[in-house]
């Protein structure tokens, strides 16, 4: 394996020189590039959406030029709009019509080009402009988003991501408008969207729009692309675990149809990527600790997932739009098992689990004459678990259902005043139904749970630049009524951001937010111990309301490509239950009501450099739950605190190669360790403080590369190999324990991902 790595390295630092090489021969550059030049030449600042210019390529200007005639130059060239702002702004836009946002991008290449901050604290993602991230090979959304500071997965999973110190359920993912309760492939390890249509991606961990309600600790908003162009363009690809392919057909000057597919052949054929994933998900469940009984004959294991999407677009005429949009993601696991009991009677049995996720949305928006803007959009959103759990050992037969609809509407209009003023407004209906059934043999118990809640909420906000525009703030609201809570929610939102010098920039985001749902783990061996959440609805008995309150203040240098933003936050989020919290220890079955609160430095430096970039994150932060009656009250530590979390890259780009290399660190996850004296006699652990050891520290290096070349004119291919894990390193990311047949007491560890190697080819046409 350590030679392969070698190699590996070898043959990335090879193609790196000899590109180094062959840049000393002057070429045609990306626009992107040229910018960062002159920003230093004549202290300037550019400010764009990268899908302005991208794919733009020009020679480099002489030196000679004034900045003027330099815009002339570029002007001519382009065929883009440069608009001086300022002494020192210069805002780029396309060239039909000068296109005055509110919402400016303050940050251009925020850790990769592709990558950008606004004024109003989100951060932006164009995958069609994404650079390269290390150990990713493809723009995987939900990859991406956990190398900002302050999001973390603690367990790998792309389906379990910590914002802030909160749980995945409490981040509201958007695709098209359609809420997302599924977010993840081969049970979290990739992202369930494809990204090679993907054009709008917007995170906000802070100051959200009053235009979402939900999601008290982020919110995901991905969006396809959304103009005509009239041009026909479609791309197939694969890696080690899938291929995929779409499409961007005109049907007509006024109609569009989008469609991607990817598909796993994980059922067909096994690759050392599958092996390394499914060794990550199955090595600490119930289907191999079974197997530490009994002595297994054999195994039949087959996998597979699959995602499919669609776009409609119609340009009814020049003020009028129609958006239509499908979804669907499937995750399938058949997995049968011959052994031999403790008998020697030879036993069969048969488990599956299937994930299952559909989303439909139609929006239409109509532009009125002075500028305002109306829309309306409908949506529906289904997701639906189903196992069947044959424990042999047991003689148990499990049978498990969580099913979740979601039916949505929301119309809002919104008017410019001037090219410094916006206001907003809207009114938004949501009814979501739970459904939850259990059905076990031994003993004979059958339960079905189903339940509703509507919420109305009506919201409004406006967004405002100084006349010297040195000054942005939004200030919005939201009123939410919840029936069945019968309960009435005040939620203000805003976001400031203050120029206080050429260089440097201050900004203060808050929010107050809620939330309905909410994921449960009732018991920790449900769905094979390997998915084991389930959705559940606020009631008036045991599940409260969630609610979150959130301000945090933050600075930012930005010069000579160099950036530097210091961020600290308070954050507390009340009505979670401790059955939400996966506890493993003395608390894995009670069931209170509690809270947590999270004090947190984020902390950034990115400096950019010809043909390379490198940035430092680090978070500090303090996480502790409170609960009415666990702890007798007391503050302890959060299962998803990591006091420490420190990431380190360098990229390299030149022309059509592309490297990067990773380094993330972080302190160890909290866990809690039994007594050291143990009376077994009631089948009970006794545990010390809870959450009061951690594990050892989490050390992982990636590494990944993309070259793109021309197959053939009007055919461009790229290839990508990425390695999860270079070193092999052996990360304990949670800890518990249990009995053994014994009644001896075990202790469990659940490690990381292993060395994992990919490859990717893209064909683009």
């Amino acid at each position: 394996m350590n030679k392969l790595l070698l190699r590996v390295v070898l043959f990335l630092l090879i193609i790196t020189f000899s590109n180094l090489a062959y840049s000393q021969k002057e070429e045609p550059q990306q626009l992107v590039h040229i910018l960062e030049i002159l920003e230093k030449r004549y202290e300037v600042k550019f400010s764009f959406e990268t899908k302005t210019i991208l794919n733009i390529e020009l020679y480099p200007l002489k030196d000679d030029l004034s900045l003027e005639e330099a815009l002339e130059k570029l002007k001519s060239i382009t065929n883009l709009n440069f608009e001086v702002l300022s002494k020192r702004f210069i805002a780029i836009t396309p060239s039909d019509k000068i296109v005055h946002r509110l919402e400016e991008v303050v940050v251009n290449n925020y850790l990769s080009r592709g990558i950008s901050k606004t004024n109003n604290g989100t951060i932006t993602v164009d995958a069609n402009a994404f650079d390269i991230l290390p150990g990713l090979i493809e723009p995987d959304v939900l990859q991406i988003v956990q190398n900002l500071s302050g999001v973390v997965s603690v367990d790998e999973r792309i389906s379990n991501i910590n914002v802030r110190g909160g749980t995945n359920d409490q981040n509201l993912i958007l695709y098209e408008g359609i809420r997302m309760y599924q977010s993840g492939h081969f049970f979290g390890l990739i992202s369930a969207f494809n990204p090679y249509l993907s054009d709008d991606i917007r995170i906000s961990k802070n100051g959200t729009s009053a235009l979402y309600g939900d999601g008290v600790s982020s919110t995901i908003s991905i969006k396809n692309l959304d103009k005509l162009d009239n041009i026909f363009n479609a791309g197939l690809g694969s890696n080690l675990l899938s291929v995929d392919g779409y499409a961007k057909v005109p049907l007509s000057k006024k109609t569009e149809l989008q469609l991607s597919a990817r598909r796993s052949f994980t059922d067909v054929l096994v690759s050392k990527t599958y092996d390394a994933y499914f060794d990550r998900i199955f090595r600490d469940s119930e289907l191999n600790i079974a197997n530490d009984v009994n002595t297994l004959l054999a195994l039949d294991e087959r996998f597979l997932f699959y995602d499919i999407n669609a776009k409609f677009l119609y340009d009814i005429n020049d003020t009028s739009k129609l958006r239509i949009n499908l979804l669907n993601i499937y995750n399938n696991l058949d997995y049968n098992q011959v052994f031999a009991n403790s008998n020697n009677n030879i036993q069969e049995t048969r488990s599956a689990i299937n994930q299952v996720s559909y989303g439909a949305s139609a929006t239409y928006s109509k532009l009125f004459k002075n500028d305002i803007h109306t829309s309306a959009q409908l949506y529906y959103s289904n997701y639906d678990l189903d196992a069947q759990n044959n424990d042999a050992t047991n003689s148990q037969l499990l049978i498990q259902e969580n099913k979740v609809e979601d039916y949505g509407l929301r119309l809002d209009i919104k008017k410019t005043i001037d090219n410094d003023i916006e206001v907003r407004g809207g009114y938004q209906f949501n009814e979501v139904g739970v459904t939850n059934f259990e059905d076990v043999s031994n003993p004979n118990f059958t339960r079905l749970v189903k339940e509703i809640v509507r919420t109305h909420a009506f919201f409004g906000e406006t967004e405002r630049y100084s006349k010297s525009r040195n000054t942005y703030i939004r200030l919005g609201a939201r009123i939410s009524y919840f029936e069945k809570l019968k309960e009435l929610v005040l939620e203000p939102r805003f976001a400031f951001n203050q120029k206080i010098s050429d260089y440097i920039r201050l900004e203060v985001l808050g929010e107050l937010k809620s939330q309905t749902i909410s994921q449960v783990i009732d018991l920790q061996q449900d769905f094979f111990g390997i998915e084991k959440r389930r959705w559940q609805l606020s009631n008036l008995e045991n599940v409260p309301l969630v609610k979150s309150q959130q301000i945090s203040l933050g600075l930012s240098y930005n010069q000579n490509n160099l950036l530097v933003s210091l961020e600290g936050y308070y954050k507390n989020v009340e009505g979670i239950t401790a059955q939400s919290q996966g506890f493993q220890n003395q608390f894995q079955f009670v069931n209170d009501i509690g809270a947590y609160t999270v004090t947190g430095l984020d902390f950034l430096i990115n400096k950019r450099f010809n043909n390379f970039s490198t940035w430092l994150s680090y978070t500090l932060s303090n996480n502790d739950y409170k609960f009415d009656m666990i702890n007798e009250g007391s503050t302890f530590p959060n299962t998803v605190d990591l006091t420490h979390v420190a990431n380190a890259s360098l990229t390299y780009s030149l022309n059509n190669f592309k490297i990067g290399l990773g380094l993330n660190w972080h302190s160890g996850r909290v866990y809690t360790k039994p007594l050291d004296i143990q009376d077994n006699s009631n089948s009970i652990i006794e545990y010390q403080s809870p959450n009061s050891s951690r594990l050892t520290d989490y050390f992982r290096a990636d590494i990944s590369a993309i070259y793109k070349f021309k197959l053939s004119k009007g055919i461009k291919a790229e290839a990508g190999a990425s390695v999860w894990n270079m070193f092999n390193q052996d990360n304990i990311i949670n800890r518990y324990y249990t009995f053994d047949t014994d009644g001896t007491i075990i202790e469990v560890d659940n490690r990381s991902l292993k060395f994992t190697p990919n490859l990717s080819f893209r064909v683009n046409f």
